[in-house]
């Protein structure tokens, strides 16, 4: 019949799937690293001296792993990936992993076999990025994990100015340091500078040759630990160099849990 709008297509639902991931290699980021100058736009990047055309700042991340090959399976036609919070590129996330939602739009293949699937998927990239067991969950994870505020255990390398003496500071090892920590010089330009409270408390720690402590924290959200370990020039008070009484330095961070509510709440 003449103007008779068109019946409209089913939208197909989203299909929203949660887990955890660990990463084992350094340089790699949680999601597409868009070139910050050229923001990945291809018209743009064509003349682009910081990526030289290619429009991102790294080949991969973990979010196009997945979806190099989630997305195919699941027919789906494009995916977003929700993270609770992101380590920095350099930084290894460990033990049980960082939660995140992958959210698939317009799947055409909701009923994959997701254990298959992932046996197949750490056969060609378990060395680089190996996912928890995926389950489907409703869209209210996503703001879940987004607004969380779990704390997280670190382990780092630190590099000191003077030669470790192990004795002098076991001392340090179980207590727990309220902090303040203004926002580091290194995302000042993106993020407002305020002053926040914080909460480091220092679990181990083994001296190595040349100055250098082998250490793990466990800190609140959204502690700054490698601005913790230095001071920041002043930033964050009282710094690990404060409490050593001397000039530190991270060397290298890997993050070795996130933990969930019932992991702080049995800790006390």
């Amino acid at each position: 019949m003449a103007g008779t709008p068109n019946t409209a297509r089913r939208k197909r639902p989203r299909l929203y799937l949660e887990s955890r991931y660990c990463k084992f290699e350094r340089g790699l980021p949680q999601t597409v690293f868009y070139c910050p100058e050229c923001k990945g736009d291809r018209k743009r990047a064509r003349n682009c001296n910081r990526c030289e055309g290619f429009g991102k700042l790294t080949k991969d991340s973990v979010q196009e792993i997945l979806s190099r090959r989630l997305l195919p399976a699941l027919k789906a036609r494009f995916g977003k990936f929700h993270g609770a919070g992101r380590e920095d590129l350099d930084v290894l996330m460990l033990g049980r992993g960082r939660p995140f939602v992958f959210e698939a739009v317009g799947s055409r293949n909701p009923d994959l076999d997701l254990k298959e699937f992932l046996i197949g998927f750490h056969e060609r990239n378990g060395e680089r990025v190996q996912f928890a067991p995926f389950r489907i969950v409703d869209r209210a994870r996503v703001a879940y994990w987004k607004e969380a505020k779990f704390a997280k255990i670190y382990r780092a390398i630190v590099q000191l100015d003077v030669r470790a003496n192990s004795e002098a500071w076991q001392d340090l090892v179980g207590k727990t340091v309220a902090i303040t920590q203004r926002t580091p010089q290194r995302v000042a330009h993106r993020r407002a500078d305020l002053e926040r409270e914080r909460r480091v408390e220092l679990r181990s720690l083994e001296c190595h040759a040349q100055g250098r402590l082998e250490i793990q924290v466990c800190c609140s959200h959204g502690s700054y630990v490698k601005e913790w370990i230095s001071g920041d020039d002043g930033r964050t008070r009282p710094s690990l160099g404060d409490l050593l009484e001397c000039q530190a330095r991270c060397v290298q961070l890997d993050v070795l849990d996130v933990l969930d509510i019932l992991d702080e709440e049995g800790r006390g």
